[in-house]
């Protein structure tokens, strides 16, 4: 069954002004320009600093320098997000939130999306006039919080609408994703690979 089903591999190995390395399918690194396609079909939209957004199968990834994604071009297959932990055993992931691009920290322990109030900013969040004051529990003690409803979250391609999310009073090093993603995801770890796919 699983023979039928045609997936592009990429890795993303290098990001350069304008352009992006990529490996596709295990093969050999291919440089690519912005608006470039490769003749397998995968075509560079944009890169801004340590991200870059492809396109594979039709649908569009945000990946950061380093990650690899596995895209199915059957559309009945579940979206599927590949993460590999970093030196410190962190699982990091590029994406998105209501379209403004974002670093994220899967982590377990966070009940709900967290981001601090820049990257909030930067996804036109009007927190304090829509969110409801709360507090949340840190590695620093309690800290007010404005609980959120996300219109979008984008992880590598996988997008999740109405997400739960809070968000900090002070500035975050990265956002968090917390649980209310990770519960709409099935989680398998193998090794120091993270495999997010979404439910249905």
């Amino acid at each position: 069954m699983a023979g039928a089903v045609q997936a592009t591999d990429v890795a993303v190995v290098g990001l350069f002004p304008g352009k992006a390395v990529l490996v596709i399918d295990g093969g050999r690194p291919a440089t690519l320009a912005v608006g470039r396609s490769t003749k397998s079909g995968v075509k560079v939209v944009s890169v801004q600093g340590e991200q870059v957004v492809v396109e594979i199968n039709g649908t569009r990834e945000t990946l950061r320098l380093g990650q690899r994604v596995v895209k199915s071009a059957a559309s009945t297959e579940a979206p599927t997000v590949n993460l590999t932990a970093d030196s410190r055993g962190h699982f990091l992931a590029a994406g998105s939130i209501n379209g403004a691009p974002m670093r994220f920290l899967v982590d377990t322990g966070a009940s709900m999306v967290a981001l601090g109030r820049a990257d909030a900013e930067r996804a036109r969040i009007d927190y304090l006039k829509h969110g409801r004051p709360s507090v949340s529990q840190t590695a620093n003690g309690m800290v007010r919080t404005w609980v959120v409803k996300l219109a979008e979250v984008n992880l590598a391609g996988v997008t999740l609408h109405q997400v739960d999310a809070a968000i900090h009073d002070s500035d975050l090093p990265v956002a968090l994703l917390g649980m209310s993603v990770l519960n709409r995801m099935e989680m398998q770890r193998s090794g120091d690979t993270l495999t997010l796919r979404k439910r249905y």
